[in-house]
C-alpha cells in the first residue's frame, strides 16, 4: 500500500491524564508511539505525525510533524486535514489515520478499510466494532480519499467538528472489526488495563 500515507493523530491534550502527549507514556517498557508506530508503518508508504505545538519534541522519530491548518483546536477533523494536504504534496492518493493513544489497533487495518470502501463503492471508510448488537464507529481509524480535502477544509471552517457528520454525507463505509482492538487510554484506569493487556500478550 505505497500509494498510501499513514498519519498518526497525536494532537489530543491529554487532560484526563493530567496533560502532555499521551503518545509519550510508557507502557510495557515502550512509548505508546512506538507502538503506535510500528503497527502503521507496515502499512503506508509514508508516515507523519498530526500534532500541535513544538514540532521539535518527535524530533527522535524523524517524521514529518504536522500541525492543524484551522485554528481554534477543531479535533480529530483538522488532524485528517492535514494529513490529506501533506498526502497531496506527495501526490499520494489516500491516507490511513490511527490514534496515539490506540497501541493494538489491527495490523491488517489499513487494506481492510481499503478493501472495504472498493466492496461498497465508496471513497473512504472507517473502523467499527460491534458492542451489544450496536454498530460503534471508531473515526480516528479511517480511510480518507485526498480528493476530498478541500471539502473537509470548508467544513471545518463552517464549523463541523463531529466526524461522522462529515464522513456520512460521503457514504463512508464501516468495516467491523471483531474484539476491542481501538481500546485507546484516556485515564489511569485505562493505562492500567492496558498494562494488564500487555502483560498478558507476553506471556
Amino acid at each position: 500500500m505505497t500509494d498510501i500515507a499513514g498519519v498518526i493523530l497525536a494532537g489530543g491534550q491529554a487532560r484526563r491524564m493530567g496533560g502532555g502527549d499521551k503518545g509519550r507514556l510508557i507502557l510495557g517498557g515502550r512509548a505508546l508511539l512506538d507502538r503506535v508506530i510500528d503497527r502503521l508503518g507496515p502499512q503506508v508508504g509514508r508516515m507523519a505525525l498530526s500534532a500541535n505545538g513544538d514540532p521539535g519534541r518527535f524530533a527522535e522519530y524523524g517524521l514529518p510533524v504536522l500541525p492543524d491548518t484551522v485554528a481554534g483546536f477543531p479535533g480529530p477533523l483538522a488532524g485528517v486535514l492535514a494529513g490529506l494536504d501533506w498526502a497531496a504534496e506527495l501526490g499520494l492518493s489516500h491516507v490511513l489515520t490511527a490514534a496515539a493513544d490506540t497501541p493494538f489497533f489491527p495490523a491488517d487495518l489499513g487494506p481492510r478499510l481499503r478493501a472495504g470502501a472498493a466492496r461498497a463503492g465508496t471513497p473512504m471508510a472507517l473502523a467499527a466494532t460491534l458492542e451489544d448488537g450496536r454498530l460503534v464507529r471508531h473515526p480516528t481509524f479511517g480511510y480518507w480519499p485526498v480528493s476530498l480535502r478541500h471539502d473537509l477544509r470548508v467544513a471545518l471552517e463552517d464549523g463541523l467538528r463531529k466526524v461522522v457528520l462529515w464522513t456520512d454525507r460521503h457514504g463512508a463505509a464501516s468495516i467491523v472489526f471483531t474484539g476491542d482492538p481501538f481500546f485507546n487510554i484516556n485515564t489511569p484506569e485505562d493505562y492500567m488495563q492496558a498494562e494488564r493487556i500487555v502483560r498478558t500478550e507476553a506471556e
